[in-house]
């Protein structure tokens, strides 16, 4: 049985953590400036004496506590820099002192920026570790920043970090209208699944391994996304007639689709790659669009007992925009 602290216990990602580790017996510390049945710390990220004392005896950290993108109309940049980056040092810092044998970032793909978009008659973006992140907003360039500073710490300190890159689980309706209001909620998150998508329960998967992984890696930054059936060879087409290039490679979506009312995507901007964090995490995502076909055409449910049962957690206490509220 391991001692893990978890930050952001109240959260998404935060209680699904909280839940899996306890449920295989670890003794989990959860830390959350929100109170949740989750959370056994009130406190913030910056605040290093509680910090210090949640980390007391622990064998690793799992940091998923953060701003995310949906407070950027409504949080200052510096209450991003001082939650994202400031929290982080502080969390490295102690683990460090405290002798920690673990600790995982939760980054995200959203770090990758201006990276992520390419012109028109351009191919779709790969991505993988090795495209220069170029932020488009405080989130992004806050998370870069934190990932600095787990480089920084792991090679200062010798204490074994690991960044992970994910792609959007959140299970609120999508942040760009056009989509909200031209698919259907469920439709458009497992067109995503071919290219910027991740089920929750494998977003804890990838931690899991990473946990694992840690002492023996030192360093490491991973994109972790559903395992996406696309390769370089298909980039150019699928910026330009998406359908055409999912209908070769699953000759029977089409017809799936159809009985739903459903469509795909005209174009995919992008392609996460995860084939590095499957590699050398050990890592196996079980929820891509193949698995997903798989259970439309049972009748069953696309996303996982896991992120069902958690559900939605809101980012606002009164709503915004389209955002929901705790």
């Amino acid at each position: 049985m391991s001692r893990i602290l978890v930050t952001g216990s109240a959260g998404h990602l935060g209680e699904a953590l909280v839940r899996t580790l306890r449920h295989r017996g670890d003794d989990v510390v959860g830390l959350d400036v929100l109170p949740s049945p989750f959370t056994d710390v009130v406190a913030s990220v910056t605040d290093r004496a509680a910090v210090r004392a949640a980390i007391a005896g622990a064998d690793a950290v799992v940091h998923t506590a953060t701003l995310h993108k949906p407070h950027v109309g409504s949080h200052s940049r510096q209450e991003f820099v001082d939650t994202n980056v400031t929290g982080t040092l502080v969390l490295l810092e102690e683990a460090a002192e405290a002798g920690v044998g673990a600790f995982v970032q939760t980054s995200t793909t959203s770090a990758f920026g201006r990276a992520l978009t390419p012109g028109d008659g351009e191919p779709a973006a790969w991505i993988t570790e090795d495209v220069v992140p170029r932020p488009r907003n405080i989130y992004g360039a806050t998370k870069v920043a934190a990932e600095d500073l787990c480089e920084l710490v792991a090679g200062d300190s010798g204490l074994p970090c690991v960044v992970l890159r994910t792609a959007r689980f959140f299970p609120e309706a999508d942040d760009r209208e056009d989509v909200r209001t031209g698919y259907p909620d469920e439709n458009a998150k497992v067109n995503e699944l071919l290219y910027r998508r991740i089920d929750l329960e494998d977003v804890v998967g990838a931690h899991l391994a990473a946990l694992d992984r840690a002492a023996d890696i030192g360093f490491g930054r991973y994109v972790v996304s559903a395992t996406t059936p696309f390769g370089p060879e298909d980039l150019e087409e699928l910026h330009r007639d998406a359908p055409a290039v999912v209908g070769r490679l699953f000759p029977g979506y089409g017809e799936i689709y159809a009985g739903l009312g459903w469509r795909m995507f005209p174009r995919i901007d992008r392609v996460y790659v995860n084939a590095r964090a499957r590699t050398e995490l050990g890592w196996t995502p079980r929820y891509d669009f193949r698995h997903a076909l798989e259970l439309l055409r049972a009748g069953a449910p696309t996303r996982s007992t896991l992120a069902t049962s958690i559900g939605a957690k809101g980012y606002h206490p009164v709503t915004t925009g389209h955002y929901t509220t705790r």
